[in-house]
């Protein structure tokens, strides 16, 4: 290729400062993200920037190639042998990198790293730990994590920019050692315009081709192959022309990037990737005692692997996977990379091997890769442990027919016990919680009953019953399978996981905190030897156990685990965590940014609506709905709720009952909402569930109900935590008609987090104030009410409207009112509340007079302006 040119290096120095200035401790920042086109000299500005400090920096780089595998940018930095776990891959190398004392990192191309590298970055920068400089494209899709970190301020946004003209030029003549043609300039300038890269593989090209010459000092382009326009093109041209050996090592590391040298050196002779390296086309990067190469730049590969036909990539991975068999994998990743290169290769690869790494791939959440590989594995065997793995990666991606038609194809009768556990319990999964057919799922239970017999099988198949008997509302069932299984130290990862979503729940609606607790411990124990779908029940389990005992923080740190580790590209895997955020925001009165949550997740899940996993959600966002006044949303959505847990998980239905009663309240029907919230009570009471029961009395307490006061006093002893003792205050001070004590449990619902009963608790002081004469408090407790509603996204609540509403109505007469401006004739008013019409009458009478109105119309004025008064904050 002719002799190897050193390019120079065009000093930026503002763009320099900038960046330096962000890596020397500035208060809330931790350094730069820069973005800028391929090629426009991002990295080389963000190496500079990194070597005028005294510390030294570890580079690492996204590959288009490695951006499946989790933690792969990041992989020399785990243990071996490595879990599956992602959370637990997180915090190895989160407690790698302090351990090694890495002070700064610089990340080339951070747009292709895989989603958990993402996360340990914005991990790094949001704790301090670390100095980040990374680059990525213009254009291209950045993780979530990444870009989060330049929006809240960790990282400063620099774009690069392509030189000027000016520049571009300086750039060729100092380049050449002498001065360029102007015309030349100006085609040069027109076909690189001013990428940094497009102009140096333009002129080494030129040099090549003999297209770019000097002619009395002065340098010229002649011949149009030299002028692309594209970067592509350049560089194709260019590579076409490197050695044969050159070529063929470029060609390896493009279908599999990055390769190590170990690997790559027993393909290619040393002196064949000096040569490359000097070319400036690959780099060594050596952390930690490991080796890789990779490309330079991206774009390298790019044009090769363009140039590449399918024939010659198969060939060349065929070729890559022999040699890599020598050096056998000891950890998830290197399986799944290894594995994913096998897929397109024309090698023999075990159906063992493929099962296992399709194994690591549902671990780890790739769900997409699971497939593939599960698939390939069925091509070549499609026993049931194949097949199995497929439906499992097919349910995951919402395909819950596709992945019933598999397991349905198998015969129980001619399968081992084994086969038949794992059979059946795959598909009372697919059938409860994807498909939502409890009852079928309840068949194949009872069938493993009668025909397992293995003690470890046994055991299997009792945690999963737990967790059954938990959806079916039979919760002394649950905990007595579950505390059967964990009772038995041969009790394996799956069957502790079912048994601690089944008890766990069961104690979380129970109101027992202490036993929430002891299950979600020994769940985090096998946490990193189950699959997805039950890692996010457990979560679920413990999430709803916090919640309920308002442990908001503890909740949050919870659903987060989840939340940091799922990808937009996995939206089953997104909604679930959704789900998990989403308990933890309605419950602090984040209303609105639970609503936009749980409606992306609803759409995710669209085509699955018959699924288990989507009555958490649905349920949420009716009360999201329902809280902010939207009725006609929520509406269809508890009509739906109402389906779905009766037919699916019967353990919702005293939730959906709770879900009811507030949309009546959001109907302006509160009496309705008082007895729809006492029966649902009832129904947790009844089977149990402590929590919700002490729920739904609470939600009749604050729409006014003083009947269920005592009772909660009751349920609140019983359940104890920080939030049943604060709804106990609360329905004292409503029994003594204490306006201080109920104000002071306001403020206390404030301190803990649970911001919607702290607003309707100060609505309700107000009232107390006011009606003792008390005008100075009554205004604090009412503007305390409005700020809390405010907070929670423009909560409207019978108590908060009663209290904004400067109307002399009473109760009864203001839910009339609110009827009435809903358009309902005195008949629908009177059946609806379960009165005589001339009830009805008898108070629209008094409201005339009080109100100084002589039509229905006049009222329904006064009444709308009153409520677009209290419209959302």
């Amino acid at each position: 290729m002719g002799e190897s040119r050193t390019w120079p290096v065009m000093r930026r120095g503002k763009e320099l400062a900038a960046i330096q200035a962000t890596l020397q401790g500035r208060p809330g920042q931790c350094g730069a993200l820069l973005l800028g086109d391929a090629g426009v000299g991002k990295t080389t500005l963000a190496r500079m920037a990194t070597h005028a400090l005294r510390t030294a920096a570890v580079w690492v780089a996204g590959t288009e190639s490695a951006r499946e595998v989790p933690l792969g940018v990041f992989a020399h930095l785990l243990a071996s042998p490595m879990p599956a776990d992602p959370v637990a891959m997180l915090a190895d190398a989160f407690r790698t990198v302090r351990r090694e004392k890495v002070a700064l990192i610089g990340v080339d191309d951070v747009h292709l790293v895989d989603h958990l590298s993402a996360t340990l970055l914005h991990q790094l920068a949001v704790e301090g730990a670390v100095r980040i400089v990374a680059t990525a494209r213009t254009g291209e899709p950045i993780p979530e994590t990444i870009t989060a970190l330049w929006k809240d301020g960790y990282l400063a946004r620099l774009d690069v920019a392509p030189f000027s003209k000016a520049e571009a030029v300086a750039l060729v003549e100092t380049a050449l050692g002498g001065r360029l043609e102007r015309l030349s300039a100006d085609l040069m300038w027109e076909a690189s315009s001013g990428n940094a890269l497009f102009v140096r593989h333009l002129v080494e090209g030129a040099l090549e081709a003999g297209t770019l010459r000097q002619v009395n000092g002065v340098w010229q382009l002649r011949g149009e192959a030299a002028v692309a326009s594209k970067l592509a093109p350049l560089l194709s041209s260019r590579l076409d022309r490197l050695p044969d050996d050159e070529q063929r090592a470029l060609q390896l590391l493009a279908v599999s990037e990055p390769l190590t040298l170990e690997v790559m050196s027993e393909l290619v002779d040393s002196e064949t990737l000096e040569r490359a390296e000097r070319r400036g086309l690959i780099r060594v990067v050596d952390v930690t005692g490991t080796a890789d190469i990779h490309f330079t730049h991206s774009v390298i590969g790019e044009v090769i692997r363009q140039g590449l036909g399918q024939v010659a990539s198969r060939r060349l991975r065929t070729e890559l996977l022999g040699t890599m068999d020598r050096h056998p994998s000891h950890s998830p990743v290197q399986r799944l990379r290894r594995a994913e290169l096998a897929l397109q290769a024309d090698a023999a690869v075990e159906t063992e091997f493929l099962c296992r790494a399709a194994e690591d791939a549902i671990a780890l959440m790739n769900i997409t890769l699971a497939e593939r590989l599960a698939q390939a594995a069925v091509d070549q065997n499609d026993g049931l442990v194949a097949s199995e793995l497929l439906s499992r990666a097919l349910r995951w991606q919402g395909r819950a027919p596709e992945s019933e038609a598999i397991l349905e194809a198998f015969d129980p009768d001619t399968l081992s016990e084994f086969e038949l556990a794992r059979w059946g319990m795959a598909r009372i999964a697919n059938l409860q919680w994807a498909i939502g057919d409890a009852e079928a799922a309840a068949e194949i239970l009872k069938m493993l009953q009668q025909r397992i017999t293995h003690p470890r099988l046994r055991l299997s198949v009792d945690g999963l019953a737990a967790a059954l008997a938990v959806l079916d509302n039979r919760l002394d069932d649950a905990a007595t399978l579950a505390d059967q299984v964990l009772a038995d130290p041969t009790a394996t990862p799956m069957a502790v996981g079912w048994a601690v979503f089944g008890g766990g729940m069961a104690a979380a609606m129970r109101g027992c905190a202490a036993d929430a607790a002891r299950f979600a411990a020994r769940g985090r124990e096998v946490y990193d030897e189950i699959d997805g779908l039950l890692r996010f029940l457990l979560a679920l389990g413990e999430v709803r156990a916090l919640t309920l005992a308002g442990d908001f923080a503890a909740a949050q740190a919870r659903s987060g685990d989840v939340v940091r580790i799922t990808s937009p590209s996995q939206y089953r895997v997104r909604a679930m965590a959704n789900v998990l955020a989403g308990t933890v925001e309605l419950g602090r009165g984040q209303l609105r940014v639970a609503m936009a949550r749980l409606e992306e997740t609803l759409a995710a899940l669209s085509g699955e609506a018959a699924a288990s996993w989507n009555v958490p959600a649905r349920l949420l966002l009716a009360q999201c709905y329902c809280g902010l006044g939207y009725d006609e949303a929520a509406a269809p959505l508890v009509t739906e709720l109402r389906e779905l847990a009766g037919r699916a998980a019967t353990m919702f239905e005293p939730a959906v009952r709770i879900a009811e009663a507030w949309l009546a309240a959001a109907m302006g029907h509160v009496s309705g909402a008082v007895r729809m919230a006492l029966h649902a009570a009832d129904l947790a009471g009844e089977s149990g569930q402590r929590a919700i029961e002490l729920m739904a009395l609470h939600a009749a307490a604050r729409f006014g109900d003083k009947s269920c006061l005592p009772r909660i006093v009751e349920v609140a002893a019983e359940i104890g935590g920080p939030l049943a003792a604060v709804d106990a205050a609360h329905a004292t001070g409503l029994m003594n008609d204490d306006a201080a004590a109920v104000f002071s449990a306001s403020q206390e619902f404030e301190r803990i987090g649970a911001l919607l009963s702290a607003a309707d608790a100060a609505a309700q002081a107000a009232a107390l104030f006011d009606a003792a004469g008390q005008r100075r408090h009554s205004l604090e407790a009412a503007a305390a009410a409005d700020r809390l509603g405010k907070e929670c996204g423009g909560l409207q609540t019978p108590a908060l409207m009663a209290t904004s509403q400067p109307l002399p109505l009473s109760r009864r007469e203001r839910e009339i009112a609110q009827l009435v401006v809903r358009g309902l004739s005195n008949r629908d008013i009177a059946q609806r509340l379960v009165v005589s019409t001339r009830t009805v009458e008898g108070h629209l009478y008094r409201m005339y007079l009080k109100l100084n109105v002589t039509s229905r119309e006049e009222l329904r004025e006064i009444i709308r302006r009153a409520l677009e008064d209290d419209g959302p904050g």
